[in-house]
């Protein structure tokens, strides 16, 4: 689709000069003769570029362009505005209000077109060029032109054509085109003159050149190939131009260049106080295509630099106020004008002035009384170097970007990679700590654990010594008792009647009853006293039987009447150990089997030996535990009771005790429900005793 054009100006001549222009370039356009007509054409359809002149009958058209401004959109058209240059104030206050470019009156219609493709070209690279290949002819033969561009066309080319070589150059600068069929003799520039511009172009000089010609001179292929072309084919052939152009474009890439090209719309600053020599300036450099911009002292063109970008600056060297020497280190001495090269211009042939100049920084310098060819020769020459100063420093940039790029790439990953070893070192420190900190909290509960056992060790002996010394009292005293009632047994039922008699037996059956409480009692004395010496903290050899027993007498007012608890004691019954740990290991597996059987149920404890190692298995028919906390219980403070009723100790100093004797524990399912806990102990074993082991309570 063609980009639509809108042309704002109360002159029906400048609209139409404008429309007509911009219809064959390939726009497609909208008029309006004042800012009412402009809004309602701007709401009507989305406009590419804005032609807006500032003096307008109904208002102001710097206000339009604040409008337009004002809304913030990502296609918003580009704005160019066209007025005179009769007052300064007005282009500069354009330009601030954001216009993308100020073209003044008289205007050249091919730099405001060519201006147009720029823009859109920055805007829409990939959209700027046409999907086919283009071809443009250059040739002054009309006939030649058509026959040529049919013949293009027919084999999918797309054709722009040009008369001349200056028309030529123009439209390459527009078009972009793939290729370029120029003929070699031509009035003006002629086509090895065209060619050599073109391949000083940084945007054009890699467009292929075909140099067509109708002569027979040998040495015109010769020249041709010297100026830069890359074939050279006769006129009068045209399937040999058309395999020629093919041929061509094969080993060319499409891409087209992104730079600005030395043919394309140059805006020149000429300062100058006289107004005779500015319109002459206009008239010559305006005629070359060029927008000049005149300003009649140093400190306008100042201004004008600060709010528009120029390609080359024409200065007066003798002028009122601000003369040209103090303009020229002005403008030199800002980073953003310095690179904009500058020519000096003087009435006097003056040796030391040019001197002067130059050492302020001007890139030339000019007699005003030189031809003007001579003049548009110099601005030809600084624009070109200009242009390769630019192509340099973008390729040095773009070096030292990718440098960088390196650099940064390269930095950050080192910094990825010590950063990766230092969270590395801060997780194994943290696993460390963690375990220190475990291990600490394990310790710490397992030395109050052993507090605790080892004072409960100290009461029973205590109770135990406390009650053992009446209970030898009281089972002596009743075994006097009982033999002395033995020895007047017969007497005493010989004498005493019938009703006395059973009086009599039945104190003699409360004895016998009495001596079975105490033996029990005295039993139980025993084993308290026996658990009282688990606390030794030395490792020695011990009955597993006595420690069992032991602890099940302590834990029996918890499981009495609802719990029947087995026990099998294997071979060897003897253990070298530690066995107030030991015992506090199985206290522990047996509270929790415990606590795990809710109304009634049942507990089984089996100890004996297995290859190597000791085994103690505690298995119950309790609740058993869930498959999702297993690997958690022997975490220190896990527990799976209420809060109040279970410290989550338990099993962590347990783990922690078999560990102390290098041996393991593990628990698994039961069949039916429940939990089996087995500990093993690689420990060497007591020798065998040969007395029998003590009856079961």
């Amino acid at each position: 689709m063609a980009p639509v054009v809108l042309i704002v100006d109360d002159s029906l001549t400048v609209r139409m000069d404008l429309s007509e222009a911009f219809a064959a370039a390939g726009f497609r356009t909208v008029l309006a003769a004042s800012v009412a007509e402009a809004r309602l054409c701007l709401q009507r359809e989305p406009v590419a570029i804005a032609i807006l002149d500032v003096i307008l009958p109904d208002e102001d058209g710097i206000q339009l362009l604040r409008e337009i401004r004002a809304v913030q959109r990502v296609d918003s058209p580009f704005v160019l505005v066209l007025s005179s240059e009769a007052d300064v104030r007005d282009r500069v206050r354009g330009l601030r209000v954001g216009a993308d470019d100020y073209v003044g009156k008289p205007y050249d219609t091919r730099y405001i077109i060519a201006r147009a493709r720029e823009l859109l070209r920055a805007r829409f690279p990939s959209e700027a060029g046409n999907p086919q290949q283009t071809i443009l002819i250059i040739d002054d033969s009309p006939t030649f032109r058509a026959e040529l561009a049919a013949a293009l066309e027919l084999a999918n080319y797309a054709v722009v054509t040009a008369a001349d070589g200056e028309e030529g150059l123009r439209v390459a600068d527009s078009v972009r085109p793939t290729a370029i069929l120029v003929d070699n003799v031509m009035p003006g520039i002629d086509g090895g003159s065209v060619i050599r511009r073109i391949r000083l172009d940084t945007a054009l000089r890699a467009t292929p050149c075909v140099l067509l010609t109708a002569s027979d001179d040998r040495g015109a292929e010769l020249r041709a190939l010297d100026a830069g072309a890359d074939a050279f084919v006769r006129k009068d052939d045209l399937e040999v131009v058309l395999a020629r152009i093919s041929a061509v474009l094969r080993g060319t890439s499409l891409d087209p260049v992104r730079a600005a090209s030395l043919l394309g719309p140059k805006r020149i600053l000429a300062v100058d106080d006289s107004p005779t020599y500015l319109h002459e300036l206009l008239a010559v450099l305006g005629g070359e295509g060029y927008d000049v911009v005149p300003a009649r002292s140093g400190d306008e063109g100042v201004e004008f630099l600060a709010t528009q970008k120029f390609d080359c600056i024409l200065l007066d060297l003798v002028m009122p106020g601000r003369d040209g020497i103090e303009t020229c280190r002005r403008i030199k001495a800002s980073p953003l004008h310095r690179d904009i090269p500058l020519i000096m211009l003087t009435a006097a042939e003056d040796r030391q002035a040019m001197i002067d100049a130059l050492g302020a920084g001007a890139d030339d310098f000019i007699s005003k009384s030189s031809a003007l060819d001579v003049l548009k020769a110099r601005v030809r020459a600084q624009l070109r170097r200009k242009q390769f100063e630019d192509e340099h420093r973008g390729v040095r940039e773009k070096l030292l970007q990718s440098q960088m790029e390196a650099a940064e790439a390269r930095a950050a990953r080192e910094l990825a990679e010590t950063r990766a070893k230092l969270v590395e070192a801060l997780e194994l420190k943290n696993q460390e700590l963690m375990g220190a900190y475990r291990e600490l909290q394990t310790a710490q509960a397992r030395l109050v654990q052993s507090a605790k056992l080892a004072s409960l060790g100290e009461l029973v002996a205590g109770v135990a010594h406390e009650i053992n010394n009446p209970l030898a009292f009281v089972i002596s005293h009743l075994s006097t008792v009982r033999r002395g009632a033995a020895k007047i047994d017969a007497s005493v039922r010989a004498a005493l009647p019938e009703g006395q008699l059973q009086i009599w037996q039945r104190a003699q059956d409360r004895l016998s009853e009495m001596d079975g409480g105490l033996t029990r009692m005295r039993d139980l004395v025993l084993k308290l006293r026996t658990f009282s010496r688990l606390d030794e903290g030395e490792r020695k050899v011990v009955s597993i039987r006595e420690c069992v027993e032991s602890l099940l007498t302590i834990l029996g007012h918890r499981y009495k009447e609802r719990i029947e608890v087995l026990t099998h004691y294997g071979e060897p019954d003897l253990v070298e150990c530690y066995p107030s740990l030991l015992t506090q290991a199985i206290m522990n597996l047996v509270g929790n089997s415990i606590d795990a059987i809710g109304a009634r149920g049942t507990i089984e404890i089996t100890t004996g030996a297995s290859g190597e190692s000791f085994v103690v298995v505690v298995s119950d028919t309790g609740t058993g535990i869930p498959e999702s906390v297993r690997d958690k219980i022997l975490d220190p403070f896990f527990t799976t009771k209420p809060v109040g009723q279970g410290t989550g100790l338990g099993l962590s100093i347990t783990y922690s005790i078999v560990r102390k004797h290098g041996g393991s524990i593990e628990f698994r399912g039961r069949e039916g429900g429940g939990t089996e806990a087995v500990i093993t102990i690689p420990i060497p074993l007591a020798p065998r005793t040969s007395r029998p082991p003590p009856p079961l309570p």
